[in-house]
């Protein structure tokens, strides 16, 4: 679990209650695909995997997830976007996740992706990304 007084993972500087915490909560839902990608991320630096399966879309969703509690998902950085907006229907995010496991900082690795986004009923959804 996240501190809502600490710094969000997803990197836009705003607090975790301010910023995905309202998401993963239920308080609001993330008005755009780059917001939903974002709170994503943070769900993935939670341990949150109710939160990753609840926004991924029901055609490509897995039954259940299983989260490596050894990964430490720690840095965002989003390249780019393409449509996504509150009024659209579908949005790409282009991004790479972070993330360092073992003692200390033994293992790093990223995650490059490009991944797209459906809004159906007004809430974004994880489709499916491209990898590499």
């Amino acid at each position: 679990m996240i501190d809502d007084d600490a710094r969000c993972p997803c990197g836009t500087g705003e607090t975790y209650g301010a910023c995905c915490g309202r998401f993963h909560a239920g308080r609001s839902a993330a008005p755009t695909a780059e917001l939903l990608m974002r709170s994503r991320f943070s769900a993935f630096a939670a341990g949150d995997a109710a939160y990753l399966l609840a926004t991924w879309h029901p055609r490509t969703r897995p039954e259940h997830l299983e989260l490596d509690p050894s990964l430490r998902w720690y840095r965002l950085d989003v390249h780019g976007t393409a449509a996504g907006g509150p009024f659209d229907r579908e949005g790409h995010v282009d991004f790479t996740a972070r993330w360092r496991s073992g003692p200390g900082t033994a293992g790093r690795g990223e995650q490059r992706e490009n991944s797209r986004f459906l809004r159906e009923d007004g809430r974004w959804y994880y489709m499916d990304g491209v990898v590499g």
